[in-house]
């Protein structure tokens, strides 16, 4: 585990945002910055650059899962929420705003390493899952658009699909481009003529 994470700290008891600091300057982590209200959530993200934020609330409502929500991004930082009790709509609902962690019976010192561990492999996995769905998106949108090209090609030029495939692959070799690039552009021109 990292020991130089930058972590920011929610906690509206100084006393209990004391302790948690300690606890994390015991457990050997050092660039640490608390805030007391989770509406200032935004802006200490802004100013401080955690890659992780614990979140300790007694009750969570629908106002701070919004908050959340709002800075919680899946590439940008994994967010470890602890609560004194919930149900299991606001579980669901935290873990869509983008929770890693959601740790219920709220936060016991001894138990602040395992959880931030817990929280940043389950963020690193989220955030891998996240990578590899966008990039299959991406590969399904290409291999449309690279079908719709061959159809124009194809109709245009009256040649089977493997000669129009042939066709815009020579194209993109002759150009220093990518299939997908050649692709792309003559459907965007079939679009404009049509």
């Amino acid at each position: 585990m990292r020991q130089n994470l930058r972590i920011l700290v929610v906690e509206a008891d100084d006393a209990k945002a004391k302790n948690i600091i300690d606890a994390l300057l015991e457990a050997g982590w050092t660039d640490l910055h608390a805030i007391a209200q989770v509406s200032g959530l935004e802006q200490s993200i802004v100013t401080h650059a955690p890659d992780i934020v614990l979140i300790d609330v007694a009750n969570p409502d629908r106002d701070t899962l919004e908050h959340i929500g709002v800075v919680s991004d899946t590439k940008s930082r994994a967010v470890a929420m602890f609560v004194d009790q919930t149900d299991p709509l606001l579980t669901q609902a935290a873990l869509a705003a983008g929770v890693s962690a959601y740790v219920v019976d709220g936060l016991q010192m001894n138990r602040i390493k395992s959880v931030i561990e817990t929280a940043i492999a389950r963020f690193q996995m989220m955030r891998q899952m996240q990578s590899e769905l966008d990039a299959a998106k991406k590969a399904l949108e290409d291999r449309k658009t690279i079908d719709r090209a061959k159809g124009i090609v194809m109709r245009r030029r009256s040649i089977s699909e493997d000669e129009a495939y042939k066709l815009m692959r020579k194209a993109a070799m002759d150009q220093g481009r990518k299939v997908i690039d050649v692709a792309q552009a003559l459907v965007t021109a079939a679009d404009l003529m049509s």
